[in-house]
């Protein structure tokens, strides 16, 4: 339920924002957590904070043509939503993606806000991309695309101003692409403009890692805050790609078992253990299916055209993408004895779902803190580039694990301190909003 004060904000969002159901779904979800804190703190509702947050500071909409490998020109539309900059440049990643579209991309800079802040590294939030689809596509289309996409967003981006980051169909190769193209027209080498990049131009260990490591290791510490761990658990990953490939690469190492990972088209059970470096063959290497991994691993089973989650187990982290997980899902894993939920995808689970694990006892960890060890290791990647310095891999990971364990810490003590403990998504929540909101109020009116 909304906080009386907070109903018009809602209705005016949605009254703005007409046909935006992403972006709705996480501005409500947010103000859903934040009534008490407006009873607590009045002057953030007299000063308009939260409407001020729920409006981007700037969007930019812009053409991007580019030429395909036979010849004929292909148009796609760009996008850039620079949301809140309270704390520091806008910090977000790129999307291209055939779903991209104006709701989709402020849907995830809202929440990157929150997200960024719950890191403690002085990062806005933003977020951008395309409707361009790079599967199917050649490296040399991929790279005149790219081009032309930075043709435009070279003006609106910097160190100090905005930096993006990867994101789903972005990764290392559209990144130096990007990299490639900023410093041509700028003729400034200037690294810390994009993070993700490769380590021989400026990219931080672990980057690649990183969401998938920081979901593992948040969900050991909601396993650890009831007394349990990783050990002697099954667990299900959704997707097969990044964040998915490294969130069951640390889960092994923590001592659990991952039994299932899916793609589009179904999903593979192998009860001895998923071979995280088969996965990697098939999807990295061969870009191909996920029932490839069946046909080549003695024991395990493909099934098509069904959710992953009626896999029995003890963990779930939905990898994938927004809303994937349904509330039939969720009965289906409470029903099958799962234990705790961690979101490595930007809102993965349905407001109805979350209800019902929250409802069940089960341990929900929300994206914008279970999934923010990436654009936290970006933090650290851009931290890197100031300093003209480079990291070790173990170094880098040990500063992964140790924000990963404040950012639950700060979740936890929250949710309790406004007496709704172990309410991730409230503790989330309120926590990112205060941090923002305390620094508007200091910045004054702007």
């Amino acid at each position: 339920m909304l906080h009386e004060r907070l109903e018009p904000v809602y209705e005016n969002v949605v009254q703005r924002n007409r046909g935006e159901d992403e972006f709705h779904q996480a501005v409500r979800e947010v103000l859903e957590s934040i009534g008490p804190v407006i009873d607590k703190h009045p002057e953030y509702a007299e000063q308009k904070i939260i409407e001020r947050i729920c409006e981007p500071e700037r969007q930019i909409v812009f053409r991007v043509p580019w030429e395909d490998d036979r010849g004929e020109v292909q148009i796609n539309r760009g996008f850039r939503v620079e949301f809140n900059s309270a704390l520091g440049p806008y910090k977000g990643g790129l999307r291209f993606h055939p779903s991209v579209y104006q709701g989709i991309v402020k849907f995830l800079g809202f929440e990157q806000i929150f997200k960024n802040a719950l890191t403690g590294q002085p990062i806005g939030g933003g977020k951008g991309g395309s409707d361009f689809d790079p599967k199917g596509r050649s490296d040399r289309e991929v790279m005149r695309f790219c081009q032309s996409f930075m043709t435009e967003l070279h003006r609106h981006i910097g160190e100090y101003t905005d930096v993006p980051a990867g994101d789903i169909g972005v990764g290392g190769r559209e990144i130096g692409y990007l990299f490639g193209q900023y410093k041509r027209i700028t003729n400034r080498y200037e690294s810390g403009v994009l993070t993700g990049k490769h380590l021989s131009f400026g990219g931080a260990r672990v980057r690649t890692e990183a969401t998938g490591y920081g979901c593992a290791f948040f969900v050991q510490e909601m396993l650890a805050a009831r007394g349990q761990s990783f050990d002697g658990k099954q667990v299900v990953v959704s997707g097969s790609g990044n964040v998915a490939i490294y969130t069951m690469a640390k889960v092994h190492q923590l001592g659990g078992t991952v039994v299932a990972c899916s793609d589009s088209s179904g999903y593979v059970v192998d009860e001895k253990g998923i071979d995280v470096e088969l996965i990697k063959q098939i999807k990295e290497v061969e870009r191909g299916r996920i029932a490839t991994y069946a046909e080549r691993r003695p024991g395990a089973k493909f099934v098509a055209q069904r959710s992953v989650w009626e896999v029995p187990c003890d963990v779930a982290m939905p990898s994938a993408t927004q809303n994937e997980l349904t509330d039939a899902d969720a009965a289906a894993l409470i029903a099958n004895g799962c234990i705790a939920v961690g979101e490595g995808a930007n809102m993965p689970t349905t407001p109805e779902a979350v209800r019902s694990f929250q409802e069940a006892g089960v341990a929900f960890g929300p994206g914008k803190a279970a999934n923010a060890g990436g654009v936290a290791t970006s933090a650290l990647e851009m931290q890197q580039n100031a300093s003209r310095d480079s990291w070790s891999f173990e170094f880098t990971e040990k500063r992964l694990e140790e924000i990963m364990k404040d950012v639950h810490a700060r979740c936890y003590a929250t949710a309790a301190e406004y007496g709704m403990p172990g309410n991730y998504v409230a503790g989330a929540n309120i926590a990112g909003f205060t941090n923002v909101a305390d620094a508007m109020l200091r910045l004054g009116l702007v």
